[in-house]
């Protein structure tokens, strides 16, 4: 019974064991089978992969290579033109099935695709790689190495150039260009007709500032060959001031100076030294034309009070003629407009009998209606036979004249005048003939200016006595003898004065011809009574209101201030600073194109302005009438001269 048992279990357990061994089997069959699956599937994953980047994948890579070498510009714009996009969609639609590779296209202002690429040498390690940032990189390292190298190679020829510049030029120089050419400096191209002399004297500069410097060094050859070049450089250009002036030799001495100094250039240059030595040539160069100025001002004054020999041997023979005529033949028709308040009445102070005949010309061949106006004349007894012979030879046309001699103006004395008696003082006589005061070429050019005749002259004073010796007049017409006038003055009667004694054209500008140039203000009676900013005005083409002058007591109050001045503490000599202060408050502006001034001393005024000038004034001491006349002016002064008059002929007067 126990065994019977015995045996029935294990029985039941041999059963069991039988049972079990069937799943068993199936889950090592499948275990196998699976990873078998797997790795033959991706095995087949991985070469599909591999079809997929070999084309399009591979080719991105190999543009952005080239490129690269190339060292062109790499961006998507290049992608988009080598027609890569397609392969990019290509690549995208491929990797949406397998799900590995997401390729995304993009815009080039988006950010760009970055492709899981397979770029190790053996294969094994996948890199992400962005090819629009790897081509910006690789081209700026590019770029920076270029521009490096331009910097470089820019700075290495600067050098050159600034080193070897003489040299070259030296060597180069040629006489088709010598107006071009300069060993020292780089000179704009020009045309001018004394480049090649200006050159010379830039060498001989340079020549002497190493011929002391070689001397200094002891080198003696060099010195020689410096002393004999400049010597011929100076003998070449001599006093010579245009190109067409130089010897047929002159190219080649300056090729071989040049050469010489490039030479000293090489030896000897020190840039403290070089630039000392032309510190010192420029200081002594400096005061040479300091001294050169102050000699020309002397000669420039000196000129412009003497009289040229013509117009004295003018003045002689019409003087001589003059008192050879009968008295009934010396008397001027018309007489009876000179006191005639409704016509146009001029004064002309003046003892230069050419510079009147033009004042008093010119008006008249521009006036509408010359019989309406009467010139009123003025001079010394010296020339009072010539100025009256003269008009009489050459009467104004229709127009009225009168000439009177100033000496005969008995009222006229030092009783009366102020400055007559302060010309008469012994001061006076002391300050301008006193032979302390120097009247050198070196020195004494500002006292010479103040010794011109024309201040010591009644002549120049007698404006301020308008209605003492014109009593019935009640207008009148101030001009200088050295203006031209362009156009019919009469006009200038019908301007509205509002009240004042005398029309002017105003001469300020910004900072000049403004009161406290003419007066000094130091002195407390000046400060006192005027503004230092007012605005001078000219003498020379003045219209009076004698009726306003007797009113305002013009003449006293210029008696007053004239009294105040007798040791010429106010204001140096002359007639505009007492004008100016005569008729402070009492002179109306008049337009500007009445009256153009600086003929004279101005070399740069407006063409167009004296052209539409109806007066146009010498002021200055380059008078028409002197060799030191502007040769530009001076047409307009001479064209109103009659050259083939037997008188001036005579006296070989000539434009």
């Amino acid at each position: 019974m126990a065994l019977k048992r015995g045996l029935s279990s294990a029985g039941v357990q041999r059963n069991r064991a039988s049972g079990s061994r069937f799943p068993v089997a199936i889950l090592i069959f499948f275990s196998l089978l699976v990873p078998l699956i797997f790795f033959v599937g991706r095995g087949l994953h991985i070469s599909d992969q591999n079809d997929i980047l070999s084309s399009p994948g591979e080719k991105v890579i190999d543009v952005i290579a080239a490129n690269t070498n190339d060292m062109g510009p790499l961006s998507l714009d290049f992608f988009r033109k080598n027609n890569l996009s397609a392969s990019w969609k290509v690549i995208g639609e491929k990797t949406s099935i397998t799900d590995k590779i997401n390729f995304t296209a993009v815009d080039a202002r988006q950010e760009t695709p970055k492709v899981k690429v397979d770029v190790s040498s053996g294969g094994d390690h996948a890199q992400l790689v962005d090819p629009a940032k790897l081509a910006r990189r690789q081209l700026r390292e590019k770029r920076r190495e270029k521009r490096a190298n331009e910097l470089v190679q820019r700075d290495d020829e600067s050098i050159v150039k600034l080193e070897n510049a003489a040299i070259e030029r030296s060597k180069s120089v040629d006489s088709s260009v010598l107006g071009k050419y300069s060993i020292w400096r780089k000179e704009n191209e020009n045309e001018n007709s004394d480049s090649t002399v200006r050159l010379i004297r830039d060498q001989i500069i340079m020549a002497r500032v190493y011929l002391s410097i070689a001397k200094m060094k002891n080198k003696l050859d060099l010195f020689q060959q410096l002393q004999t070049r400049l010597k011929e450089s100076q003998r070449s250009v001599g006093d010579v001031t245009a190109d067409s002036d130089l010897s047929q030799s002159a190219p080649e001495k300056i090729k071989a100076m040049g050469q010489v100094l490039s030479k000293a250039r090489e030896q000897l240059y020190d840039c403290n030294l070089v630039t000392g030595k032309l510190r010192a040539m420029l200081q002594t160069a400096d005061e040479q034309v300091r001294s050169l100025k102050k000699q020309s001002t002397f000669l420039s004054q000196l000129a412009a009070k003497t009289i040229p020999n013509g117009i004295h041997c003018l003045s002689m023979r019409l003087t001589i003629d003059y008192y050879l005529l009968s008295p009934e033949k010396r008397k001027f028709p018309r007489s009876e407009n000179l006191e005639n308040p409704n016509l146009y009445h001029y004064a002309l102070f003046s003892d230069n009998v050419l510079a009147a005949s033009v004042v008093v010309n010119s008006t008249v061949t521009n006036a509408k209606d010359p019989s309406k106006h009467v010139f009123h004349l003025v001079t010394d007894k010296l020339n009072f036979g010539a100025m009256n012979m003269w008009f009489l030879l050459n009467p104004p046309g229709k127009a009225t004249i009168h000439v009177e001699n100033v000496d005969e103006f008995k009222w006229l004395n030092s009783s009366y005048c102020p400055v007559l008696r302060q010309l008469e003082s012994a001061a006076m006589k002391n300050y301008y003939f006193k032979a302390d005061h120097s009247t050198t070429l070196s020195s004494g050019a500002s006292n010479l200016k103040y010794r011109n005749p024309k201040y010591l002259s009644m002549l120049n004073h007698l404006r301020f006595y308008l209605p003492q010796v014109y009593p019935k007049l009640d207008k009148i017409l101030f001009l200088d003898d050295d203006i031209v006038v362009q156009k019919d003055l009469t006009g200038l009667w019908a301007v509205d004065l509002h009240g004042k004694v005398n029309g002017a054209v105003e001469t300020c500008g910004e900072s000049f011809h403004r009161f406290d140039k003419y007066l000094n203000f130091s002195n407390p009676h000046i400060a006192r009574n005027f503004d230092p900013n007012a605005c001078g005005w000219a003498y020379g083409m003045n219209m009076f209101d004698l009726k306003e002058w007797k009113k305002k007591d013009i003449t006293g109050i210029y008696h007053k201030w004239q009294n105040m001045n007798e040791d010429r503490t106010l204001w140096k000599l002359g007639t505009l600073p007492p004008g100016l202060i005569t008729f402070y408050g009492l002179t109306h502006p008049l337009q500007k194109s009445w009256h153009v001034l600086g003929l004279g001393y101005n070399p740069s005024l407006d063409r167009s302005e004296i052209d539409n000038a109806a007066v146009v004034h010498y002021n200055g001491n380059m008078k028409p009438w002197l060799e030191l006349a502007m040769t530009k002016y001076r047409g307009y002064w001479t064209k109103y001269i009659k050259y083939d008059h037997p008188y001036i002929r005579s006296c070989k007067l000539s434009e």
